[in-house]
Order: structure tokens, then C-alpha cells, then sequence
């Protein structure tokens, strides 16, 4: 098995340099028990990894060839990434959907065939045609449901899985019919928080400039203010200027105020309410206005507090364990880290271990932490397992954003690290702007 192989002689050379796991471990800013299952053949490593031990080990090139020889394709596909201009983007074929090319699988051995991957719509599409046919009642109703499960989809499924189902959905939906104006935010929004963790800034932007004519079709004020509050959040992700963004919340917090304590849009007010207050406090906090931003904190902790423990709504609803993670943000950036490791251990605690990439970026805020606490070794240590651990295909623009407040958070004197010179490096991988649409990962298994 090649994993196998590269494994041996990964453990081979640490023996011949006398070095235990956890030396090597420490030496490298990886976590020992991963290095461990590597040297096992249990987990495929990578050629960052490869090239880091051959550093340590005075091995010269033999570990990343050894790595190379095991994994070609997926390193061919790094050596892509790596070759790329900081901020450029796969180029994609432009459609009638405007979303980025979904048929392109046929380069990408992880794929699933053409047809497969079509029959699942085509289906869909005769579904809808034989509803309609029958003058089956409560059609939007079935389309809130759609919107409800994709909604419930964004967290536990890869985005380059998800943005194919949105095209599908969406080309179906009747937009023309202002009745599905709801649904047609809903399901837009999705499509733009999608893109923007592809790394799709300007695409994205495109759909959020849909997504509020959608919203204001529809006369809904909380169809407009879950736009403005998500824009909002997905624009921290983009590092949008700060000013804009306090403007989008503080016309979420107003709509959402101001609409009936019941709607048609998901999570009702106090999500919207929820969701624009997190991100007030976010966008204060960033901007150092440590009152207000407490202020806004307390807000959202008002009209959450009597939200139960576990999601029950997906991407558009609260739960505790998401109040937490803004209440750790907000911590860390306001420089309180003993609070933020207690409120991000609750939410963690709490966050379903299906949303791989919500717990992700709540560890990643941990690490900025223990940044901000004086931690060094131990918070870069924490963001590197994260990013390494973490199958590519879940790689997002909204993680490496915070991988790379992480980076912020190190003090001066500690950049000379060799430990943040190599994470440095892995924060350039961004695997998501490489990536084949329609089949998660164009090069899963590249990293361990």
C-alpha cells in the first residue's frame, strides 16, 4: 500500500535521526498522534509534511520523493495550487445559472460519472412536472422544504457537493411567480455563502445583488434582513471594509425589529435578529469599539436566550453552541482569552460532530486564544492539526480566514519561528480554489 510505504520510510529515517514521535512532532508543528498514524500507513500524510521532515531529518529530498512516488496525481494537483497567484481562481465556464461549471467531472478521478451525477435533477425536474400536473396544493410550502433541508445541508455536506443541488433546485424553482420570492432568497443566499468559501468573492457578490432583489420582491422585512445579516457575515470572510459591513447588520437588526414575531423565512425573527446582532458585535469588535460590541454581544445573548441546545434548523436558525462561538470571537478579538476558552469549549461541547467546518473554525478561534494568552507553540500546533486533519474537500475561504486571524494574533517577537514560517506556508495551500465543482475535492487525500 503506497501510504504504507512512505509511512516506513518516514519512521525509518526518524529512528536513524534517534528522535521520538513527540520530538519529531514538535519539530515539525504537527500533532504526534497523526504522525503516528502516518508512519502506520492509517493516513496518507502530505508533501508539506514530507518536505518538513526531510528538513528536521537531513534527509534531503528522500521523504518528498518517497511522498511523491506514492501519491503522484494529488501532488501534481499541489504543485497546481502552489503555481497559482495569490487570490486567482480555477477558471470556470460561464452558464446560463451564472454558477460556476458543473461539468467539468470528467477531469477529476474522484468524480462521479456525467450521468449519475445528472439523473438525481432530471429526476427532480419530472417530479415537479407531475405536481404540477396533478395541481398538488401547498407548492411552496414544498419549496420552503427544499430551502429547509439545503439549509440543514450546508454544514455537513463538502460546498462543491452542495452547489450543484442549489443549480438544480434553482432552475427549477418558478421565479417568475412572486409567491416563491422566500424561497428564492433562501435558496440564493445558499448559492452565495457557497461561493464565497469557494473563494468566488466577485461571483458571490453577483448573487447576493439576486438574492436582495428576491428579498425585496417579496415585501418580506425578514427575507430582507436574513440577506443583509448573512452578506454581512460572509463579507468578514471576504475582509470587506469594516464600515460596509456594520452598515448591512445594522439594517438587518432594523428589518428584523420591526417585522412580525412570525414569518415565512427560516428561523423566523429572532434568527434574523440573532444572526444580525453576531454580526455587529464581529464587525465592532474588529474595529477595537470594545463597548459597543459588548453591547451588541449582550443583544444577541437577549433574543437567544431561551434557544434550545441542538440545531434545529440549519444554516438560517441559532443554537446555543452558535451563540458561544461569536461570544469566543468576539473574546479573542477584544483580547479576553480566558473567557474565550471557556465559551468556545461550551460550544464545542455542543456543536454537532457532523458540522466538521463549524468545529473546525470554533478550534481555529481556540488557537487565536491561546495566541492572544502567550501560547504560541501550543495555539500554532492546534491550527495546524485543524488544517491538516481536515479532509481537503472541506476546505473553505470562511476557514482560512480564520486560520489566518490565527496568524494575526502571533506576537512580533515570535514570527522568527520556524513553526510560523511552515504554517504560514500551509495557510498558502487553499486547496478550495483548485477545486473541481460537482465532486467535492478535485485531489481528496492529498493531505492527511
Amino acid at each position: 500500500m503506497a501510504e504504507a510505504a512512505f509511512g516506513v520510510q518516514l519512521r525509518q529515517s526518524r529512528q536513524a535521526a534517534a528522535l521520538s514521535l513527540r520530538q519529531l512532532a514538535t519539530r515539525v508543528g504537527y500533532d504526534h498522534s497523526y504522525l503516528s498514524q502516518v508512519e502506520r500507513g492509517q493516513r496518507p500524510g502530505s508533501a508539506h509534511l514530507a518536505r518538513l521532515c526531510d528538513r528536521e531529518l537531513n534527509t534531503g529530498s528522500t521523504l518528498t520523493t518517497a511522498y511523491q512516488q506514492a501519491n503522484p496525481q494529488p501532488e501534481q494537483a499541489q504543485a497546481t495550487v502552489r503555481s497559482r497567484p495569490t487570490g486567482a481562481t480555477a477558471p470556470t465556464a460561464p452558464t446560463h445559472s451564472g454558477l460556476p461549471s458543473l461539468g467539468a467531472a470528467g477531469h477529476d478521478q474522484h468524480a462521479r460519472p456525467a450521468h449519475r451525477a445528472a439523473l438525481p435533477a432530471t429526476l427532480e425536474a419530472i417530479r415537479h412536472g407531475l405536481a404540477e400536473s396533478f395541481k398538488q396544493s401547498h407548492a411552496t410550502d414544498e419549496w420552503q422544504a427544499v430551502a429547509a433541508d439545503l439549509a440543514m445541508a450546508f454544514s455537513t455536506t463538502p460546498p462543491g457537493e452542495l452547489l450543484p443541488e442549489l443549480a438544480a433546485q434553482l432552475q427549477l424553482l418558478p421565479a417568475e411567480s412572486p409567491e416563491y420570492a422566500v424561497p428564492a432568497t433562501e435558496l440564493s443566499a445558499l448559492v452565495a455563502l457557497t461561493l464565497t468559501g469557494l473563494g468566488q468573492a466577485r461571483a458571490a457578490r453577483r448573487w447576493w445583488s439576486t438574492c436582495r432583489a428576491s428579498a425585496e420582491s417579496s415585501g418580506d422585512r425578514l427575507a430582507m434582513s436574513l440577506v443583509r445579516g448573512w452578506e454581512a457575515a460572509a463579507g468578514l470572510a471576504e475582509r470587506r471594509p469594516l464600515g460596509g459591513l456594520l452598515t448591512l447588520s445594522d439594517e438587518a437588526v432594523a428589518l428584523a425589529t420591526d417585522s412580525p414575531s412570525s414569518g415565512g423565512v427560516l428561523g423566523g425573527r429572532a434568527a434574523c435578529l440573532a444572526r444580525a446582532h453576531a454580526d455587529r458585535a464581529l464587525v465592532l469588535a474588529q474595529q477595537g469599539l470594545a463597548t459597543t460590541a459588548w453591547e451588541a454581544a449582550e443583544e444577541l445573548l437577549a433574543v437567544t436566550a431561551e434557544l434550545p441546545d441542538e440545531e434545529t434548523s440549519g444554516l438560517f436558525g441559532w443554537s446555543a453552541y452558535k451563540v458561544h462561538g461569536i461570544e469566543g470571537q468576539v473574546c479573542a478579538e477584544l483580547g479576553y482569552p480566558a473567557a474565550g476558552y471557556v465559551v468556545l469549549e461550551r460550544a464545542l461541547d455542543l456543536c454537532p460532530l457532523e458540522s466538521r467546518v463549524e468545529r473546525a473554525e470554533l478550534e481555529l478561534c481556540l488557537a487565536r486564544c491561546l495566541m492572544v494568552d502567550g501560547e504560541v507553540a501550543a495555539g500554532l500546533a492546534l491550527a495546524m492539526r485543524v488544517l491538516v486533519e481536515l479532509p481537503d474537500e472541506w476546505h473553505t475561504q470562511y476557514l482560512y480566514d480564520a486560520g489566518a486571524r490565527v496568524l494575526s494574533a502571533v506576537p512580533g517577537k515570535e514570527l522568527v519561528r520556524p513553526a510560523v514560517r511552515d504554517y504560514r506556508e500551509l495557510l498558502g495551500r487553499r486547496p478550495y480554489l483548485n477545486r473541481t465543482v460537482g465532486s467535492g475535492s478535485s485531489y481528496a487525500g492529498a493531505a492527511g
